[in-house]
């Protein structure tokens, strides 16, 4: 679990912190670090990581208070923040004013920054970042990998988003995908490799971003374009495991509950617009949501259907194992390569489903918000496409039934990298772990 220091007196006044321990927590800094440990009681947590900037120690110690929790705080070097030494202290205006190149450049294209140290060298601040996030996963993961253990990791906005990185196989300049809010909760599995990898683990994403457990559904908005992507509540098919695929099952009655508890969570969200496949399962969930907010259109589109699975539709996985097993174990371990018989590919679904989404957000003026509620495979193939991955990393990506994920689009445009704000949020259904069924698609 990764978890951002709580707001800091260099947060509200908007100087730059680096990795300087010039700031503290402000009093709503420490609030959000003790409700941070509410989120998380009841939960077993064997071992804790911190920065050992004060911002950040001072939130450890508060949420592991709070979440009464005795585990001792491990303070580690390698969890400091981004060393932006030539910039600290320094807002906005004041660096727009000594190094507007620099600040640009930072805006932009963050990875070919360079700074200059005291002695006169040159540095770049996310190299060496990424570096540092390296050493860290190595430790984390010599002394924990292979464990069924929870690590909880504090530390700050930066180098939380380069080891997501890391954790991702993604580069640099993908650093601006990702956004980490004070406080915010992200949760990632580290699970054994599928057979026939030469991984040494498979990452997966459970939730990213989340801060409804600080009073507010969601993290604010960037005055672009917003989209709701969301998945559809529990089926029968979903809770027995079953492959659904393109079989219009509707919703159980913990789907229709879901869907609900989504509208509950969305009711005070503005949106302008909402888009679902032609499925019973989604339709539902989307009309469920929009009944807080009346008057609002639900668009159906053919591109956001599940994928087809053929002949797998309406099996369970130990079925399929009996009548392809080479081709299961193949899905398992390298989807990309996988076409269904007589379905789809997830490359036929990623295709379909990005350019209908590139659709939706074109017809978005900035400052609109759409819903869009679709299906898991449909889900991953959008957002791996967003982070940067690729359609063999659906796996990396988890999407509860009823989850919410929230992608900004930039003010300059839809042409621009958009930003995964938070991602597969399921607080509203009973926690901050996804606690949904772990169904077939």
């Amino acid at each position: 679990m990764l978890v951002r220091h709580g707001l800091s007196s260099f947060n509200i006044e908007k100087r730059i912190q680096g990795r300087d321990d010039l700031s503290s927590l402000t009093d709503t800094g420490q609030e959000q670090a003790r409700r941070t440990g509410q989120a998380l009681e009841g939960l077993t947590i064997d071992a804790v990581y911190s920065s050992p900037l004060r911002r950040a120690a001072d939130t450890a110690r508060l949420l592991l208070q709070a979440q009464g929790s005795s585990v001792s705080i491990q303070h580690e070097q390698d969890l400091l923040e981004i060393d932006l030494t030539p910039w600290t202290g320094l807002t906005p205006a004041d660096l727009a004013e000594r190094d507007p190149a620099g600040l640009a450049l930072w805006k932009t294209a963050p990875e070919t920054l360079r700074l200059q140290r005291a002695d006169g060298g040159d540095y770049s601040p996310l190299g060496e970042l990424m570096e540092q996030a390296g050493r860290f996963l190595g430790t984390l993961l010599e002394r924990h990998g292979g464990r069924d253990q929870t690590v909880l990791v504090v530390a700050h906005n930066a180098i939380l988003r380069v080891l997501l990185l890391q954790l991702l196989g993604l580069p640099l300049d993908h650093f601006r995908r990702l956004r980490i809010d004070n406080a915010s909760l992200s949760v990632l599995n580290l699970l054994p490799p599928p057979e026939g990898s030469q991984n040494t683990f498979a990452i997966q994403i459970e939730s990213l971003n989340g801060v409804a457990h600080l009073g507010t559904p969601l993290p604010s908005p960037g005055g672009g374009r917003r989209v709701l992507l969301v998945r559809h509540g529990e089926t029968d098919w979903n809770r027995q495991g079953r492959f659904q695929g393109q079989i219009d099952i509707p919703l159980n009655s913990n789907g229709w509950s879901q869907a609900r508890a989504a509208g509950t969570f969305l009711a005070s969200t503005p949106i302008d617009r909402a888009y679902t496949s032609s499925m019973a399962r989604p339709r539902q969930t989307a009309e469920a949501i929009l009944a807080a907010h009346p008057g609002v259109p639900l668009t159906t589109l053919q591109g956001l259907v599940e994928i087809g699975h053929g002949l797998w539709e309406g099996c369970l996985e130990s079925e399929i194992a009996e009548g392809w097993p080479q081709l299961l174990a193949d899905w398992k371990r390298a989807p990309e390569i996988v076409q269904m018989p007589e379905g789809e590919s997830i490359q036929q679904v990623w295709d379909r489903a990005m350019d209908t989404w590139h659709r939706i957000v074109a017809s978005l003026a900035p400052g609109e918000t759409a819903l869009v509620v679709a299906h898991d495979a449909v889900n991953k193939a959008i957002l791996c496409a967003l982070l940067g991955l690729g359609p063999g990393d659906i796996w990396a990506i988890k999407q509860g039934n009823g989850g919410v994920t929230v992608i900004d689009h930039p003010p300059q445009g839809p042409s621009h990298t958009p930003t995964i704000t938070s991602l597969n949020i399921t607080a509203h259904l009973g926690g901050v772990l996804d606690r949904t069924a772990a169904g077939a698609l």
